[in-house]
């Protein structure tokens, strides 16, 4: 297993931790990642995505799913047998799990839903209206910008000074 030190590549930033976070979570998720429960990510359009994992043997009551600021956890808590029954050979895999995903800004879940072994977590961003893309209107005629106004706000600050 390898350890990676990346402080060096944030000594001279300020204001970067998420990024640092992300870089740095990705780097141990590399080292210690599990291939089970499979899953697969889906852009559904601009702005939805679906994730789909592969949960048999795990019912509704069995699984939880948690988004906590740009981070989803979804929990796989594994069945306790009765103990009377005697494998001759087990493939389905029954044992507990925890599969994390960092979310950008501003995704959130919208639904969940589970059938025939297959859970879908269904997300979406929504964009804020003050990040969104708006036309601005182009006036015909001289420009009246900030300068004037400066000069308005000047000539009435001396006139009150005097």
């Amino acid at each position: 297993m390898r350890t990676y030190d990346l402080s060096p590549l944030f000594r001279y930033s300020v204001g970067f931790d998420r990024i640092e976070n992300l870089m740095t979570s990705a780097v141990n998720r590399a080292d210690h990642s599990s291939s089970y429960p499979p899953y697969n990510i889906e852009a559904l359009g601009d702005n939805t995505y679906r994730i789909t994992m592969a949960v048999a043997g795990f019912g509704e009551e069995d699984l939880e799913i948690t988004q906590k600021e740009n981070s989803l956890v979804i929990d796989g808590k594994a069945r306790q047998g009765n103990g009377e029954v005697s494998y001759l050979h087990q493939g389905i895999a029954s044992r507990a799990f925890e599969r994390n995903f960092d979310l950008a800004d501003y995704v959130k879940v919208t639904g969940a839903n589970i059938e025939n072994g297959m859970l879908t977590v269904d997300l979406e961003r929504e964009l804020p209206e003050a990040l969104k893309p708006h036309k601005i209107a182009i006036k015909n005629g001289p420009a009246n910008g900030l300068v004037d106004k400066a000069k308005k706000l000047l000539g009435a600050d001396e006139q009150v000074a005097a």
